[in-house]
């Protein structure tokens, strides 16, 4: 295996980062670091992001092995679902932040007061279970069956998911008062309009 891309880690930063930030797993770990101590929320969070990360990564690198043209199709559809995906949540993303916040809040309260080790394990399950599924795992599986390369992938979706998340526990509350969840919707809905246009290209081109 050769080093790791920079232009790859890159890009998987870039996509992964604008498509988690207006994500419901920014409001969870934002309510868990309201309630319990935010060192320990952040490493179980990123312990959950790491596994999910792993996952995402294993299945593109199964991907990869099939056509080119096979999997330059395949991502460019699933870019272009997320944008659908991100511009039909935009339209209700800030009348259902204060939902959101209850529903994880009532989640965190469910699991009772907690310390220590507690709080990085009551971290992981609630934010492995919000994850699983989720629309950044998809975009990173399509990433590593677009460039082949499963290492440089995780390390930008993975620090992607993990800035995002330090963000969400030290200035949440300040950024979700200065900047709506739709906009940052529409943006996450505009890099992947614009990654699905230039893979449709490179189909094209050949």
């Amino acid at each position: 295996m050769g080093a790791v891309d920079p232009f790859v880690i890159a890009l998987a930063f870039a996509t992964i980062f604008v498509v988690e930030l207006p994500d419901k797993t920014f409001i969870a770990t934002l309510v868990l670091s309201t309630r319990f101590r935010p060192l320990f929320v952040w490493i179980g969070v990123g312990l959950a992001f790491a596994v999910q990360t792993g996952i995402a990564v294993a299945l593109g690198k199964a991907a990869s092995f099939l056509p080119d043209d096979v999997v330059r199709g395949a991502a460019a559809l699933l870019f272009a679902v997320g944008a659908v995906l991100l511009l039909r949540e935009a339209r209700t993303a800030d009348s259902e932040e204060s939902e959101t916040e209850e529903e994880f809040a009532a989640k965190a309260a469910a699991r009772g007061e907690v310390h220590g080790g507690k709080v990085v394990l009551t971290s992981f399950i609630v934010l492995f279970a919000a994850e699983w599924g989720d629309l950044s795992q998809l975009l990173t599986l399509s990433l590593v069956a677009r460039h082949d390369d499963p290492v440089s992938v995780f390390v930008g979706a993975w620090a992607a998911l993990l800035a995002v998340s330090g963000l969400a526990v030290i200035v949440g509350r300040i950024l979700l008062a200065k900047v709506k969840l739709s906009v940052l919707h529409y943006l996450g809905a505009a890099v992947c309009t614009a990654l699905a246009s230039f893979t449709v290209y490179e189909l094209v081109a050949g």
